[in-house]
């Protein structure tokens, strides 16, 4: 009994001083450095390398997804356009715990655009086979952010939404809106695509002063006089997904 417990103490006190020390630290931390740059830029050839083939990922929004879908993900977003908020993604407080072959990677993950910043805790299981490490394992956790900062961000989101309608302004009008937007104007209803392809309608800026918002999460409801207007929050970015606006 007393050698049994010995090999335990033993076979414990070896996994801790193996994860205390991650011999491979300072390569697993460049591989994550040069996968969030890749990421940034939406780079095909660096996600092949980083997601294993047998890869479980699940995304903060409680989707679980695997290698293929992510990678379909990648392959076939939209390119963006020069006037798109571009989001950068780096790591902060990484910590790495390795146990032979495998390494668990945890971090913060921030996600930085012109405006806004949004944080996740991220972890990943690092396997290494034939030499090269790759992410078999991907959970990914939005940080909660505080109420008033959200609503900042969403009135700021609102005002240059309807600035843009009025105004047709195309560009902004793509910034500021999910792909599936969807206008409901009396018994009317206009599209993301008609709206940015110019389609006219007619719109008048609500009054500013009465409006209220309500945020769950990364969900947003701003009420107005005459129009419900519903965004989401997207790495940071707040998109809107729906206007209803009475005649």
């Amino acid at each position: 009994m007393k050698t049994l417990t010995s090999i335990s103490i033993l076979f414990l006190l070896t996994i801790s001083v193996s994860a205390q020390t991650a011999p491979d630290a300072a390569e697993l931390t460049k591989l994550l450095n040069d996968f969030l740059a890749g990421a940034s830029r939406n780079d095909v050839a660096v996600h092949e390398r980083f997601w294993a083939d047998d890869l479980i990922y699940t995304r903060s929004a409680g989707r679980r997804v695997n290698k293929a879908e992510v990678m379909h993900d990648v392959r076939t977003a939209p390119a963006p356009k020069p006037t798109e908020p571009k989001t950068i993604y780096t790591a902060e407080d990484i910590r790495i715990q390795q146990y032979g072959n495998t390494a668990v990677v945890a971090f913060r993950l921030v996600a930085t655009t012109e405006k806004n910043v949004a944080n996740l805790l991220n972890s990943g299981t690092f396997v290494k086979r034939n030499g090269k490490w790759q992410v078999v394992n991907w959970q990914s956790t939005r940080m909660p952010r505080a109420e008033a900062e959200s609503k900042s961000e969403v009135t700021t989101a609102s005002t240059a939404l309807h600035d843009a309608i009025a105004s047709g302004d195309v560009d902004k009008l793509n910034a500021l809106t999910d792909q599936t937007f969807v206008w409901t104007h009396g018994a009317a209803q206009t599209t993301r695509e008609q709206l940015i392809g110019g389609q006219k309608v007619k719109y008048e800026k609500p009054d500013a002063a009465k409006v209220s918002i309500a945020v769950y999460g990364d969900t947003a409801v701003v009420r107005g006089e005459s129009y419900t207007l519903v965004f989401i929050n997207q790495l940071g970015v707040w998109r809107a997904v729906s206007l209803h606006t009475s005649s």
